[in-house]
């Protein structure tokens, strides 16, 4: 595009002010931290001395973590974290988004793992994996029991080496073998796979108004030039574009340079964001002329799971007044990590290299509001425009995500369309992707382009208690996943037991027979005189298990019942 990126202003004279103060007060630091240290010294020379029982090298392992972990969650910064010699090789794998796999999204359905869908331009989909194939063997080895993480574990590996796969399709089996590749996957998607191509996106949602759809998954290094071929497609380099929604829901973020590089491609000037640290002096990302886009209007779809890269392109698109944004608030995480190599001394000398993750700056947008969410706040991140607050339930949430899942499926090239499809009639599109906040940014522009305003598709705006009840929902979420994870460990103890001989000691109670269905009936609760204090009614079978830990225990039948 030729466009200039990004401008960064900084005061050189601040900076070698810094640094020079710096220089002259290490001493004094070095001394303030070695008084910071004197009593956990003393602690650990009292305990290796006299503690009851020898301390052995993973007990120090573990207490060292221990003052580690403690000292960081006194910051109340979950993106300050310390990761130990053990992790860190994950760690630098999430980092950096690369892997080398097979390039398919994958699920345990029955107990084996199953191919939801192959990836573009991914050896899972030059060798022919289809949805639904069921991955029976990974290297001889069963998938049977195994969580899509062991699975996932065992498909990742080293580019360029094999990995052997027995596949089931329709009963029968076919053994197979795949080069794993460094995946990268793709970040723009459009709202329905081509019918002629399924590795191509629709874009255009509204052909007679010439409105296009986008949606970013992640920032990703490239990956405005991948939004910039999938703009011409619609015809944002010509003029035959006259309006996008831009959806950033459920994005994560990434590379803060691909977001501002975004954000100038839509912006002829004005500040993109600006980045401030204590030990660093301010940088100002401002946008530059050449290169801008047509002055098309855009609506950008925004959540409570966009966070980072996502809420600085959303702010400054509407800061700018280039935008509105349609959905609920952001997520809040406007903070800049770095990581730093922290060295470890094992217990035989030997020295392993661990890492700092620490937040040193945070992102501002253009009027100089915070984008980081800090606890006991009630202002942080990106709003929907006013009049254009549109929350979801449940419900439509998981409706609205089990259609977009279906529609990313990559498909044979000879499975025929479904019959009834009508992907360029707009009102029916709408219907079937099941998308309120998609719909409301859609009739917003649809409005805009008919009579050159903005007009309201959803709420006013949002309230402390619309704020309170996201909160709830996330909590809700989180405890669920709790529960979920609580049910499996569960049953592998279950399974552990059944195939040892495991002391009953370690056992749960059975308080009654698991094949009963208690949904919609009664709980009776009685003092220890026999009088009744509650009746309460049973909504789910999940009561034995709450009540396993609780402080009851099955009970004798009542030889004289009243």
């Amino acid at each position: 595009m030729g466009k200039a990126r990004v401008v960064f202003e900084a005061s050189l004279v601040t900076i070698l002010g810094v640094a020079v103060f710096g220089s002259t007060l290490a001493l004094v630091r070095k001394s303030d931290d070695y008084a910071f240290l004197d009593p956990l010294i003393e602690i650990k020379a009292a305990l290796s001395s006299t503690y009851v029982d020898q301390l052995s090298p993973e007990t120090l392992r573990k207490m060292q973590e221990g003052a580690i972990s403690g000292m960081l969650e006194v910051l109340e910064d979950p993106y300050t974290v310390y990761v130990p010699p053990a992790q860190t090789a994950q760690f630098d794998k999430d980092l950096t988004g690369e892997y080398g796999g097979i390039g398919a999204q994958v699920q345990v359905i029955d107990g084996f793992l199953t191919i939801i869908s192959p990836l573009e331009d991914s050896p899972a989909l030059r060798a022919g994996l289809l949805p639904d194939d069921r991955v029976v063997e990974i290297e001889g080895q069963s998938t049977l029991g195994l969580t899509v993480e062991q699975c996932v574990e065992r498909l990742t590996g080293k580019p360029g080496t094999e990995v052997k796969l027995t596949l089931e399709r329709k009963g029968q089996k076919m053994p197979m073998t795949l080069v794993r590749e460094k995946i990268k996957t793709r970040v723009v998607k459009g709202f329905h796979r081509d019918d002629k191509d399924s590795t191509k996106w629709q874009f255009m949602i509204d052909d007679e108004r010439s409105i296009a759809y986008i949606r970013l998954t992640q920032f990703t290094p490239r990956c405005t030039l991948e939004l910039i071929e999938s703009l011409r497609a619609c015809g944002a380099l010509d003029g035959r574009l006259k309006g996008l929604v831009l959806d950033v829901r459920g994005n994560p973020g990434g590379l803060l340079e691909e977001a501002v590089a975004m954000a100038d491609l839509f912006l002829k000037d004005g500040v993109i964001v600006s980045t401030r640290g204590r030990a660093f002096s301010e940088r100002v990302a401002k946008a530059q002329a050449p290169g801008t886009l047509g002055d098309f209007p855009i609506a950008v779809l925004i959540n409570g799971s966009s966070a980072s890269a996502s809420e600085i392109l959303a702010g400054a698109l509407v800061e700018n007044g280039r935008a509105i944004a349609v959905g609920t608030r952001t997520f809040g995480k406007g903070s800049v990590q770095s990581v730093r190599p922290i060295t470890v001394r094992e217990g035989d000398g030997s020295e392993k290299r661990a890492e700092l993750k620490i937040t040193e700056q945070g992102y501002y947008l253009p009027s100089g509001k915070s984008i980081t969410r800090k606890p006991g706040s009630t202002d942080w991140g990106v709003d929907p425009s006013k009049g254009f607050y549109v929350p979801l339930t449940d419900e439509q949430t998981l409706e609205m995500l089990r259609v977009r899942r279906d529609e990313e499926i990559l498909r044979a090239a000879d499975k025929p369309a479904e019959p009834g499809q009508k992907w360029d009639d707009t009102d029916w599109t709408l219907d079937r992707l099941k998308d309120p906040q998609l719909t409301a940014a859609v009739r917003a522009m649809q409005q805009r382009l008919d009579t050159g305003e903005w007009k309201p598709t959803g709420q006013e705006s949002i309230s402390l208690g619309d704020l309170a009840g996201e909160e709830l929902a996330r909590i809700h979420a989180a405890r669920d996943r709790l529960t979920r994870e609580l049910i499996r460990l569960e049953r592998r103890a279950d399974e552990i037991e059944k195939g040892t001989s495991v002391a009953d000691a370690g056992k749960r109670p059975d308080l009654w027979a698991d094949s009963l269905d208690l949904t919609g009936g009664r709980v009776q609760v009685f003092d220890k005189d026999g009088n009744l204090v509650s009746t309460l009614s049973i909504t789910g079978n999940s009561l034995e298990r709450w009540l396993m830990d609780a402080d009851v225990k099955k009970a004798e039948p009542d030889p004289n019942p009243k």
